[in-house]
């Protein structure tokens, strides 16, 4: 298994708003003890000021786990709290202008829909796509339709990247996007939001055995 992968078996999506008013580092804390392999943090109404010091003290805890920090979005951020990539989606900032700033050898990921977005990724320096939502998800708002598991099958057909499937998952649909040929499963509320997030991440986990 590629170090990419190995990582981002288990992908938590971290955000404050899911955490039923626990600390957010204790959340990822307990959800790396479990199992969680890589973290993206998301926080679209954070300010800036606050967001860079979100990402710095989540860049602390993770870094002695060897755990990667993944910045969604904002590339400012991911430059100046020093992550390990940045995840994108398809209206935010171009994968050639993203690839340009990044540091040698950062993670760079992108989220895709379709099969036709999943095509042209092939052509872009992207080191996974972010397949999703998968299922049907009260998290993102603004998120584009399920693609249901025969879409996330027919991506997987069109694509030779790693893909990282997130939207609605849980341990009740978790074993059956690995058998559809999942590298790995990105979640939040199904660990940030679970009383425990440590058990959370290591049942999940579990599915992919």
């Amino acid at each position: 298994m590629s170090e990419l992968m190995a990582a981002t078996g288990l992908y938590l999506v971290a955000a404050r708003n899911a955490c039923r008013g626990r600390d957010l580092l204790d959340v990822v804390g307990q959800a790396v003890l479990g199992g969680v392999g890589c973290v993206q943090l998301r926080e679209k109404n954070l300010a800036t000021r606050d967001f860079v010091e979100c990402a710095r003290a989540l860049k602390a805890l993770l870094a002695p786990c060897k755990v990667p920090l993944i910045i969604n979005d904002r590339l400012d951020i991911a430059l100046v709290c020093g992550a390990d990539g940045l995840h994108i989606g398809q209206q935010d900032l171009a994968v050639e202008d993203a690839r340009r700033w990044l540091p040698p050898g950062s993670w760079l990921g992108l989220t895709v829909n379709s099969v036709a977005e999943a095509q042209a990724a092939t052509a872009l320096d992207v080191d996974y796509l972010g397949v999703g939502p998968v299922f049907p998800t009260a998290t993102k708002t603004d998120a584009s339709p399920p693609l249901g598991l025969e879409g996330f099958a027919a991506v997987r057909a069109a694509s030779t990247l790693p893909l990282i499937a997130i939207g609605g998952i849980d341990r009740d649909n978790a074993r059956s996007l690995f058998a559809a040929g999942a590298d790995g499963l990105a979640v939040v509320s199904a660990i940030c939001s679970d009383s425990d997030p440590r058990a959370a991440a290591s049942a999940l986990l579990a599915c992919r055995l």
